[in-house]
């Protein structure tokens, strides 16, 4: 019995130091491509073509940070308001749902399943805490930039913008940004080319909160905040 719980027990601990040692090596290394693309390459190459933050227009960043994690620059990885409702919910016998931060969902891309259960969610979140703590805010923005799946096979910004506009994604202009930014919760339903009815009214919100809340880019570099 103490042979079983000890291989349990470094087995645990095998799977939880993976991904606290390559979250470090990811502050100066980019991570290789994800499980995800290499199973859909099977059926349709993936495309990914990795650009650092400051070869993505400053106006599609802002536009990531406004429509999927607003308060990117005030949580420390989990925004805690958030995962306090999910917790009552999950009481309540709901099902799963978002309340993802981009530093989670930066972490589920590169480490765990993507299916929702939370037993994700356990994991998911002390490894937000690890890497908001050991990587810049501006890395992690980045990161994501780079491995968000915006349609089939396209992962990131500089893929997305030359699938949809055929321009590199610094030269996108902010009605391409924003359209961009406001497909990537359902990136298979939604096309930036051709918004329908609800996706243009995500974008005129977008646009406004954009003018509005300054306060929500104090984290990002002086290049791309307003």
């Amino acid at each position: 019995m103490r042979i079983i719980l000890r291989a349990l027990a470094a087995a645990v601990l095998t799977v939880i130091s993976v991904p606290l040692i390559l979250t470090v090596v990811y502050g100066f290394m980019d991570p290789p491509s994800l499980p995800i693309m290499r199973r859909q390459a099977e059926e349709r190459p993936a495309v990914q073509d990795w650009r650092p933050l400051s070869e993505i227009s400053p106006t599609l960043v802002r536009a990531v940070v406004m429509a999927e994690d607003a308060r990117f620059c005030l949580h420390w990885g989990v925004d805690l308001a958030q995962m306090r409702i999910v917790l009552q919910d999950a009481l309540d016998g709901q099902p799963p749902r978002g309340a993802s931060t981009i530093t989670m969902q930066v972490v589920k891309n590169l480490f765990l399943w993507p299916e929702r259960d939370y037993l994700r969610k356990a994991v998911e979140i002390p490894l937000a805490f690890w890497m908001d703590l050991v990587l810049s805010k501006d890395r992690i923005l980045e990161i994501y930039l780079n491995i968000a799946q915006w349609g089939p096979s396209i992962y990131g910004a500089e893929a997305a913008a030359q699938h949809y506009f055929g321009i590199p994604a610094a030269r996108l202009s902010r009605e391409q940004a924003v359209a961009l930014a406001t497909i990537l919760p359902a990136p298979g339903a939604r096309d930036p080319r051709n918004p329908g009815r609800r996706h243009r009214a995500v974008i005129q919100h977008v646009n406004r909160e954009l003018e509005r809340a300054p306060w929500v880019f104090t984290c990002l570099p002086s290049n791309i905040r307003p």
